[in-house]
């Protein structure tokens, strides 16, 4: 059997991307000053860990319209959605001790 930890995204896994990832999980979509926020990165992290997500197919970008201004949202593409729920399940395995040799 294969330790859990193989099966762990490593686009997901750097901290500030899983905690992005975490945080548009429980949304349909949301406004790139929320996740910054949420997440508490500055513009310049959150857009640099977004660009690795959306080019990965994970994170969608997406532009609307606020009067004048130009808002940004993000979402999980159907592929993100799946990544991140394999990635927790594995993290969990490992949590739990699943893939240790038993004692």
């Amino acid at each position: 059997m294969k330790h859990p930890r193989s099966r762990l995204d490593e686009v997901i896994h750097s901290p500030v991307r899983f905690s992005v990832v975490a945080a548009l999980a429980g949304a349909d979509q949301a406004e790139f000053r929320f996740v910054r926020d949420a997440v508490e990165v500055s513009d310049s992290q959150l857009s640099k860990q977004v660009s690795v997500l959306e080019k990965a197919g994970y994170v969608k970008v997406g532009k609307f319209a606020v009067g004048r201004r130009t808002r940004t949202s993000l979402s999980l593409t159907p592929e993100g959605r799946a990544a991140f729920d394999a990635h927790v399940r594995a993290l969990r395995e490992i949590a739990e001790g699943s893939g240790a040799p038993d004692q």
